[in-house]
C-alpha cells in the first residue's frame, strides 16, 4: 500500500488519454485530473447559481438562500473595500470567490483533487488579478497611476522608497498565490499523514489498533478546521483583490 501523502497532488492524464490532445509551442497538452476538477467546479457552481435562484418564488429554498447570501456577501465586501466605484467589478470578484471556494470544498471530497493546491493555478489567478489592477489603474488615471509608487515622503527618501514600493507591488502575485497554495497543500498533507497513521496502527494489531483512535479523532478535528480554512482562503483571496482594486481606483487613499 502506498502511503505517500504527496501522491494526492500528482497531475496525471485521465480516462486513458495518455496521448496529448494537442501541442502548443512544442509542449504536449493532456486532459488531466486537474483539468477535470476545474471543469466540474465551473459547471457545478454555474448550474447551482443559475437554477437555485428563481425571482418569482415566494418562499426561497435553502439553495436560493445560499446563493443570495453569497451574492450579498461579496457585494458588501466589495462596497466596503472599494466603495461604489468597485461594484462594477462584482462579476469578476464574485467569480474568483466562488471558483476558489468551490475548488477548496471539492478538494475535501475523498478521492477528489484539490485544484488550489497547485501553484500553477493559484499563480495564474493571482497574475490575472494584478493584471486587472494595472489595466484599471492606467484606464482610470493614465500615467498618473504611477503615483501609486510615490509615497508622501521627503524627496531624499524617495530614492529608497520608490524601488521598495515597486518591488512590493510586483511581489503581490507571489504572495497572493503562495498563501492559497500553501494553506491547501499543508492541510491536505496533514490529513494524508494522519490517515497513514490510522492505517498503520490499525493493521498492526493488538494494543496498537486501539491507539489508532487518536489519529482518527485528529483527522476529524483537522477536517473541520480545513473546512474553515477553505472558506477563509477564498475570502482572503477575494478581499485582497478588492483592496488592490481600491488602490487602483483611489490613489489618494493609498498613502
Amino acid at each position: 500500500m502506498n502511503l505517500n501523502p504527496m501522491e494526492q497532488f500528482a497531475i496525471k492524464p485521465i480516462f486513458g488519454l495518455d496521448k496529448p490532445l494537442l501541442h502548443i509551442g512544442g509542449h504536449p497538452i493532456f486532459f488531466t485530473n486537474q483539468a477535470l476538477l476545474m471543469v466540474i467546479v465551473a459547471v457545478a457552481s454555474t448550474l447551482f447559481l443559475t437554477f437555485a435562484v428563481k425571482p418569482n418564488r415566494l418562499v426561497p429554498t435553502r439553495g436560493q438562500s445560499m446563493a443570495e447570501m453569497s451574492y450579498e456577501f461579496v457585494a458588501n465586501m466589495i462596497h466596503t473595500a472599494t466603495g461604489e466605484d468597485g461594484l462594477k467589478f462584482f462579476p469578476v470578484v464574485f467569480t474568483l470567490f466562488i471558483f476558489v471556494l468551490c475548488s477548496n470544498f471539492f478538494g475535501m471530497i475523498p478521492g477528489s483533487f484539490t485544484v488550489t493546491s497547485q501553484i500553477a493555478v493559484t499563480l495564474a489567478l493571482a497574475c490575472f488579478v494584478i493584471g486587472m489592477v494595472i489595466v484599471t489603474g492606467f484606464v482610470k488615471h493614465g500615467i498618473g497611476f504611477l503615483k501609486l509608487f510615490v509615497p508622501h515622503a521627503p524627496w531624499y527618501l524617495l530614492i529608497l522608497l520608490i524601488p521598495i514600493e515597486v518591488i512590493s507591488f510586483l511581489t503581490r502575485p507571489i504572495s497572493l498565490s503562495v498563501r492559497l497554495f500553501a494553506n491547501m497543500l499543508a492541510g491536505h498533507t496533514m490529513l494524508a499523514v494522519f490517515g497513514g497513521f490510522v492505517v498503520a496502527l490499525g493493521s498492526a494489531g493488538g494494543i496498537l489498533s486501539v491507539l489508532s483512535i487518536a489519529p482518527m479523532l485528529l483527522i476529524v478535528a483537522i477536517m473541520l478546521l480545513e473546512l474553515l480554512v477553505a472558506f477563509l482562503q477564498a475570502y482572503v483571496f477575494a478581499i485582497l483583490t478588492c483592496i488592490y482594486l481600491n488602490e487602483a481606483l483611489h490613489l489618494h487613499d493609498h498613502h
